[in-house]
């Protein structure tokens, strides 16, 4: 069995910036600093765990569902920057704060609905995290041993991305909830120009434009 390590370290990187786990830790902030301690733990585990479902889902079946369906990488893409981009404006104008809204926030039943959206997807299973998915898996043939070191690195990262967001008490403790609200803000602006760019990259890859953004996916 070879392993090209080059490769793993290029897929490792790859992921790293798509799931971006220290980004997560502002959304994260934003819609659980008025939440009880318990349910802050409770969503963390709940979000990793359906990010890592969907992620996996993505690396088995992506490309194949994406296949069936006549739909490029590059419209996925430009739909999931669209996507991104709206959550992005979420976070700096933040959530809605109705009386009804902030006498939910404290329970359970919220905290589990706010786990799956907005924090396990987009937030961590973000569009280009999944595209990253279906890109780690390129060939149309299964590769037992390539498919194993790619899960491997997909629950490592969320492995990491749920320690960091273990620290969110601490965070908040520190900073206190204007810092998290100015945190949010400043990393929505930053997470809608890259949804922007990575719509610009997309409709450059699809029409085969040259040197339009980066090189690159969300």
């Amino acid at each position: 069995m070879n392993i090209d390590l080059q490769n793993i370290i290029n897929e490792f990187v790859m992921m790293y910036v798509l799931i971006d786990p220290i980004g997560t830790l502002p959304i994260f902030l934003l819609f659980t600093a008025h939440m009880k301690p318990e349910h802050r733990s409770m969503m963390a585990v709940r979000a990793v765990l359906v990010a890592g479902i969907v992620l996996t889902a993505f690396l088995f079946g992506g490309r194949l569902l994406l296949n069936a369906l006549g739909i490029p990488l590059a419209s996925f893409q430009i739909a999931g920057g669209i996507v991104l981009f709206l959550f992005a404006l979420t976070m700096i104008f933040g959530p809605p704060k109705s009386e009804q809204d902030k006498e939910e926030i404290g329970t359970l039943e919220r905290a589990r609905s706010i786990a799956v959206f907005p924090l396990a997807i987009p937030a961590i299973a973000s569009p280009g995290a999944m595209l990253g998915s279906v890109l780690l898996n390129s060939s149309d043939s299964l590769n037992i041993a390539e498919t194993a070191i790619d899960l491997v690195i997909i629950w490592f990262l969320l492995g990491i991305t749920l320690g960091i967001l273990m620290l969110a008490r601490p965070i908040i403790a520190v900073i206190g909830d204007a810092g998290a609200n100015v945190l949010s803000r400043i990393m929505g602006l930053i997470l809608a120009a890259v949804a922007a760019d990575s719509v610009l990259v997309a409709v450059a890859q699809f029409f085969q434009i040259s040197s339009v953004g980066q090189q690159g996916i969300i």
